[in-house]
């Protein structure tokens, strides 16, 4: 699934590239996970003011209301002044001036909502859930200690939640607990202020790292321009059950919570 480094990272690929746009017409295929909202003629003529990110979504703000997309668990956008012909998988597109933005998504689990504004009601429950942005001051270490003390979930359960800081899916929760030394079944609120903000930190540098290099493309996933992410290629532990840790060589281990894997190793990580 896409998670925040390859939305960012998506967005950053044609945010400037679409930044004032004139919508000449949209086109909806299969249906997706939530309904458009409106008629899809109705979005021609509207400009696109920018492109936002919050959390997995992407924010397309327009002179006259706004949509929200998401990737769903295998999407990709591509942006560019002419496309081939929609494939079976091409659900949505948005033609501009500057060029053709479309959603292709196997599994259908993405969405584009059109939305009034964010303080339309459908937009406050899609969005309103969500923590705070990692890598912005908002994220105090501090205030994720307090918070994390109210939880009895696993750490990791916790930080896939999204509720108390967003962004930190599956692959960098795991590699950010091994930097942060954190086994991932720790109960969070049993961390003590050094680790909590040990992996405060963590989380930081992991989702640093994966934007620059890119994200992380494990099947299919590519930014606007077709490029893919390389983070996959420098994991600690993420989907390397078995191998041998790359600090203290005692092989990685894999277990299920919440009907995701998580990778660790049992000697560098601590209960």
């Amino acid at each position: 699934m896409p998670e925040l480094p390859e939305v960012e990272v998506t967005r950053r690929s044609f945010a400037d590239r679409i930044a004032g746009a004139r919508v000449l017409g949209a086109w909806l295929g299969k249906p997706l996970r939530w309904p458009l909202g409106v008629d899809p003629a109705a979005l021609a003529g509207r400009t696109v003011r920018g492109v936002r990110r919050r959390g997995k979504y992407l924010l397309l703000d327009l002179n006259e209301g706004l949509l929200l997309l998401h990737l769903g668990m295998s999407g990709s956008l591509q942006f560019a002044l002419d496309l081939p012909a929609a494939g079976p998988h091409d659900h949505f597109e948005l033609r501009t001036d500057r060029g053709v933005l479309r959603l292709h998504d196997p599994r259908r689990f993405g969405a584009v909502v059109h939305v009034r504004d964010e303080a339309d009601p459908v937009a406050r429950k899609l969005l309103g859930h969500l923590g705070v942005e990692p890598l912005t001051e908002a994220f105090d270490a501090e205030a994720f200690y307090q918070a994390l003390r109210q939880r009895q979930a696993p750490i990791k359960q916790v930080l896939l939640a999204g509720q108390l800081v967003v962004g930190v899916g599956n692959i960098y929760a795991s590699e950010a607990l091994f930097l942060a030394g954190i086994r991932p079944t720790v109960v969070a609120q049993r961390l003590s202020r050094p680790r909590v903000a040990r992996l405060h930190a963590a989380i930081r540098t992991v989702l640093s790292r994966a934007l620059e290099v890119g994200g992380s493309t494990l099947k299919d996933f590519s930014n606007a321009q077709g490029q893919t992410g390389y983070f996959q290629l420098e994991t600690m532990v993420y989907d390397r059950a078995g191998q041998p840790c790359r600090v203290c060589a005692s092989p990685v281990r894999q277990l299920r919570q919440g009907q995701r894997s998580t990778f660790y190793c049992s000697v560098c990580q601590r209960p």
